[in-house]
């Protein structure tokens, strides 16, 4: 009998809570765990739009024609701009590959490591953000610029680089019709605001800030998004910071009085 209450004990939900808060290999373990999660749920978005083409076309096509009617489409002249210089195209799709999910585990190693509370709000806005995220690109899929080259559009990344995340390599991982919201820009100001938040040293700050500011351009002298996209994907991924802030504030604090475990550590993360 007694081996059973403690077995029912040990996976409840408490027994659980006690042993990652207790064990740090179980914390690692559970953050892996996070994103190996997030990344099942992106593949089941990415299935269920892959077969609907015409269909992210046509809002392509709209959000043209939405930006016309608002006097900024000016994606195909803002290309033109760097098309005559092979540094600048590869200088834009440097920032448009490297500076997105490599630079997102860079910095995410970094918070994690040695400031733990900016990477949890941070994971937990972007966790958020890019739920969001998938819900609209289930329900919306929309086609990036680069699937329009009637328009004058030329993928870059296809043409210039070798490194693309549309390469045959990459291809099963990237969702094709993701173009709104563009979480491109809108990740960048969450890693800006977590950089920022981490230190104090302010050319560190200075280059947080350009980021967002480089990742724009990028999207955009890349063909990948419209410039619609970039302040929708900062709406979302603020939508995101402000669950995240919620969370820090009160509800951490909650869900720990709830499991019975102890105040969060003094580095701000929660026990």
């Amino acid at each position: 009998m007694s081996g059973r209450v403690v077995s029912q004990v040990s996976i409840s939900p408490r027994g659980v809570a006690r042993v990652l808060a207790e064990r740090p290999v179980f914390r690692h373990i559970s953050e892996i765990g996070l994103v190996v999660v997030a990344f099942l749920c992106y593949f089941l978005v990415r299935g269920s739009v892959v077969d609907r083409a015409s269909e992210a076309l046509g809002r392509g096509f709209r959000i043209i024609d939405l930006e016309r009617e608002m006097g900024f489409f000016w994606e195909v002249e803002l290309q033109a701009l760097i098309l005559s210089s092979k540094f600048l195209v590869q200088f834009f799709n440097f920032i448009y590959f490297w500076l997105d999910f490599p630079l997102i585990i860079v910095v995410g190693i970094w918070l994690y490591l040695w400031h733990r509370r900016q990477y949890t709000l941070t994971r937990d806005a972007m966790l958020i953000s890019g739920g969001i995220a998938l819900i609209i690109y289930h329900l919306f899929p929309v086609a990036p610029p680069r699937f329009l080259p009637e328009f004058g559009f030329i993928d870059t990344m296809a043409e210039y680089s070798h490194l693309s995340y549309q390469a045959q390599s990459t291809q099963p991982f990237v969702n094709p019709y993701a173009a709104v919201p563009s979480l491109h820009v809108g990740w960048p100001v969450l890693l800006a605001i977590g950089i920022i938040a981490a230190t104090r040293f302010k050319p560190v700050w200075v280059l947080a800030i350009m980021l967002p500011v480089a990742q724009f351009f990028a999207v955009v002298f890349t063909a990948n998004h419209y410039i619609f996209d970039a302040p929708v994907g900062m709406a979302v991924a603020l939508m995101g910071l402000a669950v995240a802030l919620i969370l820090q504030r009160w509800g951490y604090a909650a869900l720990g009085r709830l499991l019975g475990l102890r105040p969060t550590t003094a580095e701000g993360a929660p026990a």
